[in-house]
């Protein structure tokens, strides 16, 4: 239990990012692979994965302009609503599954999306609800405010 508790901390949402991007790549590379996407529209994936990108780094450079603390697991400091965190109270985990689905586009494989997918999902059940908390005893009312005014994904 202690171990799986210090495992879940250090599996940081960028981290887990990678390893699912890797996972699709591993079993786009090793394993037979129905198709879910032809070839040509493929490359449609470079929109999502550009702006998924984009708008994490500026979720993230607004965490650096506000000073916060932006460590998933790290007591909050300051209740960011401004910038693109007036449209969504997650803009950075939005950013990075617009960029899971955008390589899942690219790869084109039916096991990509379902990996991009069960990001979404973690992200949403675990890493959100667990700030979510942290933020509802930390802000109490301020973040109540918030949530009940911007949507958690977009």
């Amino acid at each position: 239990m202690i171990a799986s508790k210090a495992f879940s901390r250090n599996l940081l949402p960028p981290v887990l990012l990678l390893l699912v991007v890797a996972a699709m790549w591993l079993t786009h590379a090793l394993l037979p692979r129905a198709s879910a996407l032809p070839e040509p529209y493929r490359w449609f994936g470079l929109v999502p994965l550009a702006l998924g990108v984009a708008a994490a780094i500026a979720a993230r450079a607004q965490f650096a302009r506000a000073e916060t603390e932006i460590n998933t697991f790290a007591e909050p400091t300051r209740l960011v609503t401004e910038g693109l965190f007036r449209w969504s109270r997650n803009p950075m985990y939005l950013g990075m599954g617009l960029a899971a689905a955008g390589m899942a586009t690219l790869s084109g494989a039916a096991t990509s999306f379902l990996l991009a997918l069960a990001f979404v999902v973690v992200v949403d059940r675990w890493y959100i609800a667990f700030e979510e908390r942290r933020l509802r005893a930390r802000f109490g009312a301020a973040y109540e405010t918030y949530a009940r005014s911007t949507r958690r994904w977009v």
